[in-house]
């Protein structure tokens, strides 16, 4: 059975009103991303049931959680649904072991087979089960609390900004585990998020919210290329490209292929035809109409101007370019666009002066 998801809700508030209306899809991850008060955790918890909203409807697959036109509402506590929130909220007088089979007296069908050893080894807590939460770090207790959600065998895992509450040396610890979900698990995960770097890591699609409407939802690179979109944004415009390692070079160099030709990077521990996800941002591009003969900048693409748009920031503007199919983004001063002459069907060359590996 397909899990494609849909979502139609109106909600209004003395001060605030949610309406969106998302055709999203049935695996992967699915980022919910906006300001502060753009709606994100409001949709999410709408999406639990938490949030009542006349009119709705929700379902995924063949499975209507809520339908306004038949009268159907199923309860949170009968949806088959994982949620995680910013705090773990574990029971502290619980192993690690209880906090997770915990999440099983839920599950609205069979747990995942191997229970909890299989569910514990994919988050990488498998050495912490008869630990007590006050012994556990800020990113352990928080995957246990994802494993206590799998446990449950949901359809659907919503999380709502699960690193937020997480110093900088704990995201990255847990990053990799919730990377391991998006490669092995089928079922679809809702992410919410302010953060752009979290988003280019790990979302598959993304959806942008600004004061409780859709400004923009489809496939990660397509919203995120999109240069009428600047300020939601701001200095983190850029794309994500995925990126083959080719070759380990002698001068310490890695050489990564994709569609668009060739970058180098400093030198990666993995071994030659892995797949990593790269972020080009668009103040790390410029742009020349001639190969520089004599630059420091070792990355260098053809490409051919799609559209340009003016920034946020005064004498800016954004350049989407396509490189062979891959989109890419400039952010160049307009003098600078006016002097090259910068237009649609331009062909140039983009200079990448940083790529940052996201996985």
């Amino acid at each position: 059975m397909s899990n494609d998801i849909r979502a139609r809700f109106r909600i209004d508030r003395k001060d605030f009103s949610l309406d969106v209306d998302l055709a999203l899809p049935g695996r992967g991850i699915t980022a919910l991303f906006g300001h502060s008060g753009s709606g994100k955790t409001t949709c999410l918890r709408a999406m639990a049931g938490l949030e009542r909203a006349p009119g709705g409807h929700f379902a995924i697959g063949g499975e209507v959680w809520q339908d306004a036109a038949s009268g159907l509402f199923v309860p949170t506590h009968r949806r088959a649904l994982g949620m995680v929130f910013q705090e773990a909220s574990l029971f502290p007088h619980l192993t690690v072991r209880g906090n997770i089979e915990f999440g099983q007296k839920r599950a609205a069908s069979v747990p995942p087979a191997g229970g909890v050893p299989e569910i514990a080894d994919l988050l990488g807590i498998g050495h912490l089960l008869e630990r007590r939460p006050a012994e556990l770090s800020g990113g352990e207790r928080q995957r246990v609390a994802i494993a206590r959600a799998l446990l449950a065998a949901p359809r659907i895992l919503l999380m709502d900004e699960p690193l937020a509450a997480l110093d900088l040396k704990r995201k990255l610890e847990i990053l990799p585990y919730l990377e391991r979900l998006h490669r092995e698990l089928a079922i679809p995960i809702i992410y919410v998020s302010h953060a752009p770097d979290e988003v280019a890591r790990l979302a598959d699609h993304l959806v942008l919210l600004d004061q409780g409407k859709v400004v923009a939802s489809g496939a990660l690179n397509a919203v995120l290329s999109r240069i009428d979109l600047p300020a939601a944004f701001a200095d983190d415009a850029g794309v994500v490209i995925e990126a083959t390692v080719a070759a380990h070079e002698a001068d310490d160099l890695t050489r990564l292929e994709f569609t668009g030709g060739t970058i180098f990077v400093s030198r990666r521990p993995e071994a030659i035809g892995t797949v990593l996800r790269c972020r080009i941002h668009a103040r790390d591009v410029s742009l020349a109409l001639v190969p520089p003969q004599q630059s420091s900048i070792l990355n260098c693409v053809s490409a051919v101007v799609s559209d340009l748009a003016p920034t946020d920031t005064p004498g800016h503007v954004l350049v989407r370019l396509d490189v062979v199919g891959e989109p890419l983004l400039a952010r160049i001063t307009r003098r600078s666009a006016e002097r090259l002459d910068i237009r649609p069907g331009l062909a140039l060359r983009a200079q990448i002066k940083a790529v940052a590996l996201l996985a």
